[in-house]
């Protein structure tokens, strides 16, 4: 797989698990990110969230998980995430749209 394809199964797998979730991100400018010694490639894309107003990478890992990376409009790097696989991408991009309150909040559901 070259690395443009692997941008685009990147795209592919979040839309499989909500197709809404980049425009959610108001995710637009999406670039090819090269292979490097760490990684084989990936995503990168500007986001305009509530808790990310800049850019997201998001690299596959040798080991074929994801690393994905949170920066600021200063492009300085608010969080990176390891070990990402593809069935976590949105939950773990999710951090875009995130209300700080709302980090680590865990929901529970009673049927009662």
């Amino acid at each position: 797989m070259n690395e443009q394809q692997l941008a685009k199964t990147i795209i592919s797998q979040i839309q499989s698990a909500d197709a809404w979730a980049l425009g959610a991100y108001a995710a637009q400018k999406f670039t090819v990110l090269r292979t490097t010694d760490e990684y084989i490639g990936g995503l990168q894309f500007s986001c305009n969230g509530f808790n990310v107003k800049g850019k997201v990478t998001i690299q596959l890992s040798w080991n074929d998980t994801y690393t994905i990376s949170f920066y600021n409009r200063n492009n300085n790097l608010m969080k990176t995430v390891e070990g990402v696989y593809c069935d976590q991408l949105v939950e773990v991009l999710d951090f875009i749209e995130l209300q700080e309150e709302e980090e680590g909040m865990k929901i529970e559901v009673s049927l009662n």
